[in-house]
C-alpha cells in the first residue's frame, strides 16, 4: 500500500458490508453521508461539516431560489444534494431563464411594500424580475412561477427541454450561432441532469425500510435505516424458510428482532407487503408510487445482492446444494410431480419449407449436456408445416428411447405456443407416453408458459431462476437448430451447382469439397491441380462447367 495508514486499515478489517446503489454518483453521495455520521478513524476526507450543495426554495413571502451548503430546519424546501456544482448551476440558470424569480434579499412584507420602502432595481429593467417589491407582480402570479420552478427542479424537464430546443433553433435561423451553441450546451447538460438522489432523500424524515427476497429454501430480509433524510445503515438477514411460509409471515417475525438489534424506535415503516403490526404507535406504509417506491426498490436490490453472494459462496462449498435448490424451485414454480433433473427442449427450422430440420438439446441438473444433443433431418413433411414437423420429431425421439430402454426426461420444453405444444402432445399420446413426461411450451413474445389443455398461460417472474433455465434451454435449441439448418442449406446450394455436371458423381464432388472447402475454392484452382485430385478427364469436365467453356 502507498501509506502506513492504508496498511494499518487493511490489517484491521474484520468484515465487509456492501450497500448497492443505482450509480457511482449515488455511491459518492452515500459515502459522504456515512462518513459524516460515523466519523471512521481512517478516513481523512469528508469528515468536516462541509457537504454537497442543495437548491433551496426559501420559506418566505415571495420565495427566493438559491444554492446553499447548509440545510436548516426553517420550513424551506431543499432539493439535492448535488455532487456536481456545474449541474446545480445549470439547473439554477435554467430556472432563472424560465421564470422571473427575484434575487434580492429584501423583506417583502405587505406593510413594507405598501409603505413604498423598496425601489425597482436593474433586474427589473432587464426583464429578469417583474417587480413584486413595488407590487407590479401579484403574490398569486409569483407563487405560480415558484410552482413551475419547483417542478423543473424535481426533474420534470420535458417542457424545459422543448423550450431550450426552440431557443436553439430560433438562434440558428437568425444566424446567432454563438447563442445557439450556448443553448445546445445547456440542453445537453439538462439531459444528463439528475434531479435528486435515492440515497439522500428529500423531505422523507425518519423511516425504517424493509424488503424481502426469497426462494424455495431461504429468505433474505434487508433493512435500511433512514434518519434525517439519509440512509445511515443497511443490514441483510437470511433465514431458512419453513414449509409454505409466506413473505409477510417472515417479515412479521423478523422486523421486531431487527429493530431491537439496531435499537430503532422509528414510528414510520416502509414494507413491500401488508403485515399485521403489533405496535400501535408504528405507522406501516406499503408505497405504490413516488420516492418511497424508489427507496423500497433500493432495499430490495441489497437483499438480492446478499442472496447472490450467498449462492456464490454456496457453490464453492457445496456445488450440489445449489443444483438441488434450483431443481426444487423449478418443481414448485412449474407445478411438476418430480424435480426436472433431465430436460429436453425442441425447436424447428426451415426456409419457406425447404431443408426442414429440428434440434433437441438436453439439460441435466439445470446445465447443458452437449454430448446428448441431437439433430433431426425431417423426412415426412413437405412445405412449411411446423406442427407436422414437431409431431414427427417427438415421435422419432421418444420411440427410439423406448425401443432402446433409455431413461425418459422429466420435462419436455417446446419452443412455441399452443399449436406446437398440441402437436407434441399428440405424438406422445401416439406412443402411450402421455402422463409419463411433463410437457410445456414457451412462447417468445411474452415468455409465457403453456400447459396442455389449459388456455391460460403461466407468467413467471422475469428474474426467476426457473424462467432463466427454460430460456437458456430454448435459446440453445434455437441456436443448435439454426446452425444445422444453415449447414444443410449451404451444402444443398454447393451440391446443386456441382451435381449438374454430366459425368461427375457424388464421390468426385466430395473429394473436391474436402480439398477446396467451397465452389469458390474450386473455381480458383487451375485445371492441372484438379487433375491431381480427380484425374484429367473429370478435371476437364469440372473446369469447363464452372468456367462456362467447352471442354477440349
Amino acid at each position: 500500500h502507498d501509506s502506513a495508514r492504508l496498511a494499518t486499515l487493511v490489517r484491521k478489517v474484520r468484515d465487509v458490508h456492501i450497500i448497492v446503489t443505482e450509480s457511482e454518483l449515488e455511491a459518492l453521495l452515500l459515502e459522504n453521508t456515512l462518513i459524516k455520521k460515523h466519523q471512521p478513524r481512517y478516513n481523512i476526507n469528508l469528515k468536516d461539516d462541509k457537504t454537497y450543495p442543495w437548491i433551496c426554495i426559501k420559506n418566505e413571502r415571495f420565495p427566493r431560489i438559491f444554492s446553499t451548503r447548509r440545510k436548516l430546519k426553517d420550513g424551506s424546501e431543499y432539493f439535492g444534494p448535488y455532487a456536481s456544482v456545474r449541474v446545480m448551476n445549470t439547473v439554477l440558470d435554467l430556472v432563472r431563464q424560465t421564470y422571473p424569480i427575484r434575487t434580492c434579499s429584501l423583506n417583502l412584507s405587505e406593510q413594507s411594500i405598501a409603505d413604498g420602502k423598496h425601489r425597482l432595481c436593474l433586474e427589473y429593467q432587464i426583464g429578469n424580475c417583474l417587480g413584486p417589491c413595488e407590487a407590479k407582480q401579484s403574490e398569486t402570479d409569483y407563487m405560480s412561477d415558484i410552482e413551475g420552478a419547483r417542478q423543473l427542479i424535481k426533474g420534470r424537464l420535458n417542457d424545459a427541454k422543448k423550450m431550450m430546443h426552440g431557443h436553439m433553433m430560433a438562434h440558428a435561423q437568425k444566424q446567432e450561432f454563438e447563442l445557439a451553441q450556448l443553448a445546445k450546451e445547456r440542453l445537453d447538460r439538462l439531459e444528463r441532469y439528475q434531479a435528486k438522489s435515492t440515497v439522500v432523500t428529500s423531505n422523507m424524515g425518519d423511516w425504517d425500510v424493509f424488503s424481502i427476497v426469497s426462494d424455495a429454501d431461504m429468505a433474505y430480509v434487508n433493512y435500511l435505516m433512514i434518519r434525517e433524510d439519509a440512509v445511515v445503515q443497511s443490514h441483510t438477514k437470511e433465514i431458512r424458510k419453513r414449509l409454505e411460509e409466506s413473505d409477510g409471515e417472515i417479515l412479521q417475525m423478523l422486523i421486531p428482532e431487527i429493530r431491537s438489534q439496531f435499537g430503532s424506535d422509528c414510528q414510520h415503516v416502509l414494507l413491500p407487503v401488508v403485515v399485521t403490526w403489533l405496535e400501535n404507535h408504528v405507522e406501516v406504509t406499503v408505497p405504490q408510487r413516488g420516492q418511497k417506491v424508489k427507496v423500497l426498490a433500493m432495499s430490495e436490490r441489497n437483499a438480492r445482492e446478499a442472496r447472490v453472494e450467498r449462492l456464490k459462496n454456496m457453490q464453492i462449498v457445496d456445488p450440489d446444494r445449489h443444483v438441488n435448490r434450483i431443481m426444487k424451485q423449478m418443481m414448485q414454480d412449474l407445478r411438476l410431480q418430480e424435480e426436472p433433473r433431465h430436460i429436453e427442449c425442441f425447436d424447428n427450422s426451415n426456409t419457406m419449407g425447404k431443408e426442414p430440420v429440428s434440434a433437441c438439446v438436453v439439460f441435466k441438473n439445470g446445465k447443458p449436456s452437449k454430448r446428448d444433443y441431437r439433430h433431426f433431418n425431417v423426412k415426412t413433411v413437405k412445405g412449411p408445416d411446423d406442427y407436422a414437423t414437431m409431431r414427427e420429431v417427438i415421435t422419432r425421439r421418444y420411440q427410439r428411447l423406448v425401443d432402446e430402454a433409455q431413461d425418459l426426461p422429466q420435462l419436455i420444453v417446446i419452443d412455441g405456443g399452443k399449436g406446437q405444444l398440441s402437436a407434441a402432445v399428440e405424438a406422445l399420446e401416439g406412443l402411450d407416453l402421455r402422463g409419463q413426461i411433463a410437457i410445456i411450451g414457451i412462447a417468445k413474445r411474452l415468455e409465457e408458459i403453456y400447459y396442455p389443455n389449459d388456455p391460460m398461460p403461466l407468467y413467471l417472474d422475469k428474474r426467476s431462476e426457473t424462467l432463466k433455465v427454460i430460456q437458456q434451454a430454448r435459446n440453445e435449441a434455437h441456436r443448435f437448430s439454426i446452425t444445422h439448418h444453415r449447414k444443410r442449406r449451404g451444402k444443398s446450394v454447393i451440391h446443386s451447382e456441382l451435381e449438374g455436371i454430366d459425368g461427375i458423381g457424388p464421390s468426385t464432388i466430395e473429394m473436391l469439397l474436402k480439398t477446396y472447402r467451397s465452389v469458390k475454392g474450386i473455381k480458383a484452382a487451375p485445371e492441372s491441380a484438379l487433375a491431381n485430385i480427380v484425374g484429367k478427364h473429370k478435371a476437364r469436365l469440372v473446369y469447363a462447367a464452372i468456367h462456362e467453356v467447352k471442354p477440349s
